[in-house]
């Protein structure tokens, strides 16, 4: 059970930590996009996807968001403070990098195709109906 106010899902850990999406709205509307991407690409809407896909979905998005940030730490502080590497930082970058696309891979790359309706096969699948009636 969850306290009253806390997050789960593909926000929680930025949530918890110095990510804070809702102080970096670039953040929040990137991730909220690929979210309903996935979703959609998948669906599309939520309620036809497995919990193990909606699972899958919010660790990329939590994962996301960590690269992100590593990538925007990148850019303001350089890969390199007080002439130290930041081997750390970058191990866990690829880490990252490397689980989102083995869960994407597992949810599968391609977009998923919508159902189209083949009226000339329903209008024959009807007529053998009414012969064999």
């Amino acid at each position: 059970m969850t306290k009253k106010g806390s997050r789960i899902g593909g926000f929680s850990l930025m949530t918890r930590t110095v990510g804070k999406p809702q102080r970096r709205p670039w953040l929040r509307r990137y991730l909220s996009e690929v979210r309903a991407g996935l979703i959609e690409d998948l669906g599309p809407r939520e309620e036809d996807l497995s919990m193990a896909q909606r699972v899958l979905i919010d660790r990329v998005i939590s994962l996301l968001g960590l690269v992100r940030l590593f990538e925007e730490h990148a850019r303001s502080k350089g890969l390199f403070s007080e002439g130290n590497p930041l081997s750390e930082l970058q191990t866990l970058y690829l880490s990252y990098n490397e689980t989102i696309r083995r869960t994407l891979q597992a949810l599968g790359l391609k977009r998923r195709t919508p159902k189209t309706f083949d009226l000339k096969a329903y209008v024959e699948a009807k007529d053998k109906e009414h012969e064999h009636n």
